[in-house]
């Protein structure tokens, strides 16, 4: 016995890059409030009461980080969660927008 299958639409890979990922946005925007106060990834992990290769991995987006771990770094920085979310909602927007901009998808 032999079976076909039918395929409606083709199999042809997307152009689009896939969205961006909320935590490496949260990862860059904790990284770029850090580096703005001038804070060694040491002395945040200290300040914050996490490892750093903890907060490594949060800063290069491999972990997911929790609301009151996110609370507690934000506090060590000297910012608010409001903050470091608004900045890495912003990041991914924009990261959007450009990859629209590029394929010629953006419409007005």
């Amino acid at each position: 016995m032999v079976t076909t299958a039918v395929i409606d639409t083709p199999l042809v890979a997307s152009r689009r890059a896939p969205e961006p990922l909320l935590r490496e946005a949260l990862g860059a925007a904790l990284r770029s409030f850090r580096a703005e106060k001038g804070i060694t990834l040491r002395e945040l992990a200290e300040s914050a009461r996490v490892s750093p290769g903890y907060l490594s991995e949060l800063e290069r987006g491999r972990k997911e980080v929790s609301s009151e771990l996110l609370a507690s770094v934000c506090h060590a920085l000297g910012t608010s969660v409001a903050d470091v979310l608004i900045e890495a909602a912003g990041s991914m927007a924009l990261q959007s927008v450009t990859e629209e901009f590029v394929t010629g998808t953006l419409r007005a």
